[in-house]
């Protein structure tokens, strides 16, 4: 069976985005390369314990642990503006909205210049909110890693619980692997990497050759 407990000691940073649905965004970036872990919650708001029925003022977001000497805050950001499920000039409500939640200042002055880049190319107002990251309150076990989840033989056999679902870099990666995103010559590196068996590996690639380029969303 894969090791899905070894530490991961490379220095990352976070990045916390709201594109809409966050099934989709955790399988987009889970299988950049860079991204050591994604979980899905909510956040942005002051409702205190949401969840996804009763999820007051929060927003569904997906937050990342990435490697910035492997990808960069730009470049993730270039996912973000690329990937909304309701697109940016949408009003919806509050659950499904856009928005970006920085870690730092250095964080906050790269997303507003980045808007007002997003907002020239469209010429138009972007509904994009740029706030401060607060708390982050992880969604139900039943949302991690979603489309991973579709495959429960595949879920057993990699010995997945509810806390590897948010903390394993191998689940991260094989849940975007499944839909289609990323590269074959990236999956075929990490087969090595990620300790895979013959049998998943073959599951996989499969997948990830029928299902590239189709819809991410629900």
């Amino acid at each position: 069976m894969p090791s899905l407990l070894h530490e991961i000691t490379t220095p990352f940073k976070k990045a916390t985005f709201g594109m809409g649905c966050f099934w989709a965004c955790d399988a987009l970036f889970g299988a950049q390369p860079g991204v050591l872990r994604t979980r899905v919650g909510y956040s942005g708001g002051t409702t205190l314990d949401p969840q996804y029925r009763k999820i007051g003022d929060h927003t569904e977001v997906i937050e990342i642990d990435y490697d910035p000497k492997v990808v960069s805050y730009e470049d993730l950001l270039k996912l973000f503006w690329s990937n909304h499920e309701y697109g940016l000039t949408n009003v919806i409500k509050r659950q499904y909205m856009s928005l970006i939640l920085y870690h730092d200042d250095d964080q906050k002055r790269i997303a507003e210049i980045s808007l007002k880049k997003e907002a020239h190319k469209h010429n138009t107002k972007l509904t994009t909110e740029i706030r401060p990251a607060g708390a982050f309150y992880p969604a139900e076990n039943y949302h991690q890693k979603y489309r991973l989840q579709e495959h429960a033989w595949l879920c057993e056999e990699l010995g997945l619980t509810p806390e590897l679902l948010q903390t394993s870099h191998v689940a991260a990666r094989l849940n975007g692997y499944l839909v289609g995103v990323g590269k074959l010559e990236d999956f075929e590196k990490d087969i090595a990497k990620l300790a895979l068996t013959d049998k998943i590996a073959s599951f996989v690639r499969a997948q990830l050759i029928e299902n590239e380029g189709g819809s991410l969303y629900c």
